[in-house]
């Protein structure tokens, strides 16, 4: 289940490319007004089946409402319940939950009852039966994702008698105000910068990618520890607004990272920060 509806970040990983994802290889591709049924629900034989043996990707707004959920810091809530793979094909850091014992390998967030976090849940359990994937970034062009269905054997729901589209679906499952929050992330992981696939970030950049993006809270700890705010022309509000709102400083990281990956000018350095670095490079070069 989970692994499907991640492709949308899965496929993020990568420089974008015109093929789909292999996952979403051969899946039934689901128009804006096109029809599908689905439903789940405690009387299904299948439920919580699908919350095994299952590879649940998380998003940067996933981990901020989980660890919250949990009463946790992020960065104990990423050392405690998830896993980073790393393989040669990832391009960017990805996070993945942490699952149970062998051998059901069942989220640990989910009882017979259904899940426990449900409030709370991952981006891709919310999005099933929908896959999504984003194509290749264009300059200039805002890429639009495009929406798969998926049809496990095992899955019971998709005998129920409810229809929805793409956009009933993500409106039953309150998906509108993630997916609006992690726009910036979206922009990230598929800039045309990665087109062709012969650039790659080096492993100080991902590493700032992964705290940015995943450890909200080491990120807060960096800006108001450090000479971070000083460097940069910053509105109080907006001081304010990140020193405590959890959103807000992500939208804020999301923002320093264009401007940290790709120099792009989301950010405008002080008069002071200018004048260091230039100095710097003068210096250097005598």
């Amino acid at each position: 289940m989970n692994e499907a509806a991640n492709m949308n970040l899965e496929s993020h990983s990568k420089p974008p490319r015109a093929e789909v994802p292999d996952p979403l290889k051969g899946r039934r591709q689901i128009g804006a007004e096109e029809k599908f049924c689905f439903g789940c629900h405690q009387d299904l034989e299948c439920f919580t089946r699908c919350c095994q043996d299952i590879n649940i990707l998380l998003t940067p707004t996933d981990v901020l409402r989980l660890a919250r959920r949990l009463e946790m810091t992020t960065d104990d809530f990423l050392q405690e319940h998830t896993l980073m793979p790393i393989t040669k094909d990832l391009h960017l850091p990805v996070v993945m939950l942490k699952l149970g014992p062998e051998p059901d390998k069942r989220c640990t967030f989910v009882s017979d009852k259904g899940c426990g976090v449900y409030e709370d849940r991952p981006w891709s359990c919310r999005m099933y039966p929908l896959g999504s994937a984003l194509p290749p970034a264009r300059a200039g062009e805002d890429s639009e994702p495009v929406h798969f269905l998926f049809e496990e054997e095992f899955c019971l729901g998709h005998g129920e008698k409810r229809e929805w589209t793409v956009a009933e679906w993500k409106a039953d499952q309150n998906l509108s105000h993630q997916e609006e929050l992690e726009t910036g992330f979206r922009e990230i992981v598929s800039h045309p910068w990665f087109i062709g696939g012969t650039r790659q970030l080096d492993p100080k950049r991902m590493e700032m990618f992964y705290t940015c993006c995943y450890d909200l809270d080491t990120f807060r700890r960096f800006i108001f520890s450090s000479s971070f705010i000083n460097r940069f022309e910053l509105a109080d509000e907006l001081v304010e607004q990140i020193r405590t709102d959890d959103e807000a400083l992500l939208r804020f990281a999301f923002r320093w990272l264009r401007y940290a990956l790709f120099c792009e000018p989301t950010m405008t350095p002080t008069d002071s920060a200018t004048q260091a670095v230039t100095g710097a490079t003068v210096e250097r070069e005598s």
